[in-house]
């Protein structure tokens, strides 16, 4: 049988649950596969913004991962899940951190790293002048979001048919586009800018679906990724060392997960 690998923080965003871009049978055996001391959700673990334009979207893949997470939560595990924006329903229901069961309900952490480093971890769409002062427009880049993976989807099917590998059309666009890349760059800036007046060491985040672990101005910088398209997390080690886990599977290999869900 073999043995989970496992780490002293784990730390998983933007899920997506609820919309059918959601990579639940990835998730879910990257969870079964990995333990840890402290768990953070960090933020749009559910798309609630699916409720709204009436997609919501939920499979039993989805399922699993809940009961999982759940399960995980009555472990030993310390399971915090920080808000986002496309779960912010649930801010209407907080004004102070509160308990769901065994996971603590939060709006933004303080994590304490293993070599006694300070992390603000906060899902970062606070951060984010479009979502915070311009909702329509987020929802509007929602919509061209669901037609890019709809793209990538058609894309890597033809992929497949000639041997090549997944590919990601959104991910390309990110690092290409002149002004995905001005606005990924604004937003760490901005982040980091804020955590050091905090006087916080580093800033754990999520938010624009782009793994990365990088020194701003001092400020320990780490963004989790997504489980739409990059399958990645964030991992701290008993040193207080992180990295970044990339959890991907061959088309095979991802059938027979799907089809084993039960």
């Amino acid at each position: 049988m073999k043995l989970k690998k496992h780490y002293r923080t784990i730390v998983i965003s933007d899920l997506h649950m609820g919309s059918k871009g959601c990579k639940a049978a990835l998730l879910n055996d990257f969870l079964r596969n990995h333990t840890s001391d402290y768990l953070y959700l960090n933020g749009d673990i559910f798309d609630c913004w699916k409720i709204q334009q009436n997609k919501w979207y939920f499979n039993r893949p989805q399922s699993k991962v809940l009961r999982r997470l759940l399960k995980i939560s009555l472990s030993k595990t310390q399971v915090v899940y920080v808000l986002g924006n496309h779960d912010d329903f649930f801010r209407n229901f907080i004004t102070y951190n509160v308990n769901l069961g065994k996971i603590l309900v939060v709006n933004e952490h303080t994590h304490i790293g293993a070599n006694g480093q300070k992390f603000l971890v906060t899902h970062g769409d606070m951060f984010d002048t479009v979502t915070r002062v311009h909702r329509w427009v987020s929802f509007l880049g929602d919509k061209a979001y669901d037609w890019l993976l709809r793209m990538n989807g058609a894309v890597n099917a033809c992929r497949r048919l000639i041997g090549l590998r997944y590919w990601s059309l959104s991910q390309y666009l990110k690092t290409k586009v002149k002004k995905a890349v001005n606005f990924i760059y604004d937003f760490e800036e901005t982040l980091a800018r804020y955590a050091k007046s905090k006087n916080y060491e580093g800033v754990i985040c999520g938010h624009i679906h782009v793994a990365e672990i990088k020194d701003l101005h001092g400020i320990t910088y780490l963004n989790s990724g997504d489980w739409v398209e990059s399958c990645t997390a964030l991992v701290e080690d008993d040193t207080g060392c992180w990295s970044i886990i990339h959890w991907h599977k061959t088309d095979n290999e991802l059938r027979n997960l799907t089809n084993t869900i039960k």
